[in-house]
């Protein structure tokens, strides 16, 4: 049946007896893009990735300055999370972005695992919020979405989409990749709304 029908629009269409269908449009949605910077966060007790990107209008986004804060494993918890929060705090101070973008934690099966990167989070997001900037939070298949168009990249592709996106000539670690890429992805996805 599908096939006659095929067949019979094909028909219809060269006799010119075929009308065009109007589908209803939906309003445009406008969108105002994100004037200013963005700190994005990779946080993890021991490897938190950050990155600090100035988008202004007419432009590419420039890649201000991003960092790992590697902590040896010697250091207790407590001493990880001062360290956390004294990092946020600095580039908080240093680079007055307009908002923090967060990665969320993902599903992991150890209860212990998933404390330690909720204190992670925890530490930074109290940076942010000791200094009244905004954070907003995004589950890393959305990020990879945003920034590669595939939910399931592997960590290596979203870094090279970031230097690319960024026309960034030296090679990111992987925690600084994935901080900028919430960056980018809080950009695209941001709504004059929300503000």
């Amino acid at each position: 049946m599908a096939r006659s029908s095929v067949r019979q629009l094909w028909k219809a269409k060269l006799e010119g007896n075929l009308t065009a269908k109007v589908w209803p449009v939906a309003p445009v949605e406008l969108r105002t893009a994100f004037v200013g910077r963005i700190l994005g966060v990779d946080p993890s007790l021991r490897g938190t990735g950050l990155a600090v990107i100035d988008f202004a209008a007419g432009r590419l986004p420039v890649l201000l300055h991003c960092e790992t804060l590697k902590i040896s494993p010697k250091h207790p918890m407590a001493f990880c999370l001062g360290e956390i929060y004294r990092t946020m705090d600095r580039f908080l101070a240093d680079y007055a972005p307009r908002h923090v973008a967060m990665e969320q934690t993902i599903y992991v099966q150890n209860f212990q695992t998933a404390q330690i990167l909720g204190a992670a989070r925890g530490a930074a997001i109290a940076a942010a919020a000791v200094r009244a900037t905004e954070v907003f939070e995004y589950p890393p298949l959305r990020v990879k979405q945003a920034v590669v168009g595939r939910g399931h990249a592997a960590k290596e592709q979203v870094a090279r989409t970031v230097m690319s996106l960024l026309g960034h000539g030296r090679t990111l670690a992987l925690d600084e990749s994935d901080a900028a890429a919430v960056a980018l992805c809080h950009s695209f996805t941001w709504r004059a709304a929300v503000d």
